[in-house]
């Protein structure tokens, strides 16, 4: 094996390293496992939107914001699409906004 497959190797091994010893440190927490630690559950957070805003749920996401760990709900009412934060403890709405080019996730595509 020539130096460079070595040092290459080597790096390799160290870069794998301290990938694992960051994940088990928390620093790459699933968000899947992060929702058993919300003080409310998903669907009264759902509850909440709707009433907020007046309309029905089409998506729920469960994420790591500025303000900490909150639920982002999209909610349809009539015409108008609203993205709604709730607060994964407290169960109060945070942040709530109509969204007319639904442009806050990238699970729509662009033409």
């Amino acid at each position: 094996m020539n130096r460079y497959s070595k040092l290459s190797l080597l790096a390799i091994a160290i870069a794998a390293a301290g990938t694992a010893a960051y994940a088990t440190q928390g620093g790459m927490e699933n968000d899947a496992m992060a929702i058993t630690k919300a003080k409310i559950p998903l669907a009264q957070a759902v509850t909440t939107a709707e009433q907020h805003a007046n309309g029905k749920a089409a998506r729920a996401e469960y994420e790591n914001s500025k303000q900490g760990w909150a639920y982002d709900v999209e909610v349809v009412s009539g015409a108008k699409v609203f993205d709604v934060k709730v607060d994964a403890d407290k169960g109060t709405v945070i942040s709530s906004a109509e969204d007319k080019a639904d442009r806050d996730d990238g699970h729509d595509k662009k033409d």
